[in-house]
């Protein structure tokens, strides 16, 4: 084996131990906030970075999802059986969503609004019904789970994958292309600064108050943010709200007190659901505006360039009877 391969290899094995840990660690952050059966979570981090992981890396790194995948369940799932097939269910998804993606020609940017709406669609709602269904019916065949509380546990455990997808991986994605913007004025960084407390000020209030209607005052600011910075603005303010409000509802407090388990997770799975649709789909919108409005621009100046060689007193234009001018 020459010594590229070897290289190759360990820097594939590097990789995959890599994308181990940060599962393993995105899934003890997502266990802090389970509503059952200590495992299933509104919001589950892991499988937005192991789709992100895929979608950077490739393919190869697909043990290391299996792994972190692993390492978590070990501990709490009901019994051994279970917990292979719970980490399969776990890894099939995010293999599965990614490779739809790819099959469609899904771009990493996230510049287009195909791009965002097949995100949603074959990464989130699709790709997660796998983990879903598997987790849910072990938990049920094993006896951990009653046969009663399959369809709720089912909804819980297939929105906070298909969430953890919205919300994590479009951060994910715009965090590995974002750079220092050595060039932005002093206006731009106090309007980013600006974003980012109001962004936190209108989150807190629409979570600590006991009104649903207040849910809503996210949604100028996520809209401010995919105008203005598109989806390097769009995706953490998603990510911080969608965060706040898990935690909100996991509390009992502000819109999602005094509600049973099923109420509470339609109130925060449609607002965490709007809110990654607003901020994924607009931004997608903006940057694709942009692009078209450049390539617009493109084309005008080959269009001048183009009539200003034709004209008959350009010295450059061959069929120019006079010749060029002494």
């Amino acid at each position: 084996m020459r010594k590229e391969e070897v290289r190759g290899h360990g820097i594939t094995v590097l990789w995959i131990l890599a994308v181990a840990a940060v599962y393993y660690g995105a899934a003890q952050l997502g266990l802090l906030q389970q509503l059952v059966r200590g495992q299933v979570t509104p919001l589950w981090p892991p499988t937005g970075l192991a789709l992100a992981a895929l979608l950077l890396l490739g393919s190869r790194v697909w043990p290391g999802i299996a792994l972190g995948a692993f390492l978590t369940n070990v501990s709490i799932g009901p019994t051994p059986l279970a917990v292979l097939v719970i980490v399969a269910g776990n890894t099939l998804a995010p293999i599965v969503a990614y490779l739809l993606l790819r099959r469609a020609g899904f771009r990493s940017e996230l510049d287009r609004l195909r791009d965002g709406l097949l995100l949603v669609f074959l990464g989130a709602l699709t790709g997660m019904l796998i983990s879903a269904t598997v987790g849910s019916s072990v938990l049920m065949i094993s006896g951990a789970l009653a046969p009663g509380s399959f369809w709720p546990t089912w909804s819980v455990w297939w929105t906070g994958d298909a969430m953890g997808v919205l919300v994590v991986t479009p951060f994910v994605l715009v965090l590995r292309r974002l750079r220092w913007p050595a060039d932005a004025s002093a206006v731009r960084w106090a309007e980013a600064v600006a974003l980012t407390l109001c962004a936190i000020a209108a989150t807190m209030l629409a979570t600590q108050s006991t009104s649903s209607s207040l849910l809503f005052l996210v949604f100028p600011v996520l809209i401010w943010a995919a105008f203005r910075f598109r989806l390097a603005g769009a995706a953490p303010c998603a990510l911080g709200v969608s965060i706040m409000a898990v935690l909100a509802s996991a509390r009992r407090t502000g819109p999602f007190a005094d509600q049973d388990l099923f109420a509470s997770m339609v109130t925060l799975q449609a607002f965490n659901g709007s809110t990654a649709l607003v901020a994924l789909l607009l931004a997608a919108v903006i940057a694709e505006r942009n692009e078209t409005h450049e390539e617009i621009k493109r084309v005008c100046k080959r269009l001048e360039e183009m009539v200003a060689n034709i004209e008959p007193g350009n010295p450059g234009n061959p069929g120019n009877p006079r010749g060029p001018e002494r």
